[in-house]
């Protein structure tokens, strides 16, 4: 199995979509709260080298390779709201902070879901999932990625559709 679980990698999608889609995608305003926990597995996805600290390279890395436009750009805003020290990096404290504050909304959610949507279905299948993860360089099977797939598939029919996963992206967090 695949070392990342669509739980383990959706703050990662939903916060790194959120300042660029949230501008261009529609939806409610409700916000969650993160769970901690998760949190921790994201921000260690971002610390390529294990230091305790993201750095603007490592954040630069992971935009660039969900193919991100004007990553300089973006490093810098994410740069100038969470780095509260101003030492250059985000340590876990200053990551929490910062979504602890914003929380994940809905409207983040559905902008996540419509990256993965590739082919604009409304459905997202298991391919779609393991070209997403192939971006963020990470190793996953085609059957990996349908068990993912069918581990929120509530009605069966080999997808993940809005509504699932809204559910699977909400399921461990808190409403504001």
């Amino acid at each position: 199995m695949s070392n990342i679980s669509i739980l383990e990698f959706q703050y990662n999608i939903s916060r790194t979509f959120s300042s660029k889609l949230s501008r261009k995608c529609s939806g409610l305003s409700q916000s969650f709260h993160p769970n901690v926990d998760e949190m921790k597995r994201v921000f260690d996805k971002f610390d390529a080298n294990k230091d305790g600290k993201i750095s603007k390279e490592e954040y630069r890395e992971v935009l660039k390779a969900l193919q991100k436009e004007n990553v300089k750009k973006e490093v810098e805003k994410i740069f100038e709201v969470a780095d509260k020290n101003k030492d250059e990096f985000i340590d876990f404290k200053e990551f929490m902070k910062v979504h602890k504050k914003s929380g994940v909304s809905t409207k983040d959610i559905r902008c996540a879901f419509r990256e993965f949507d590739s082919d604009d279905s409304g459905k997202i299948s298991a391919e779609e999932v393991r070209a997403v993860l192939s971006r963020l360089g990470e190793r996953c099977s085609l059957e990996d990625c349908r068990r993912m797939v069918g581990g929120v598939d509530t009605d069966g029919d080999g997808f993940v559709g809005m509504e699932e996963f809204m559910n699977m992206m909400t399921r461990t967090m808190k409403p504001f």
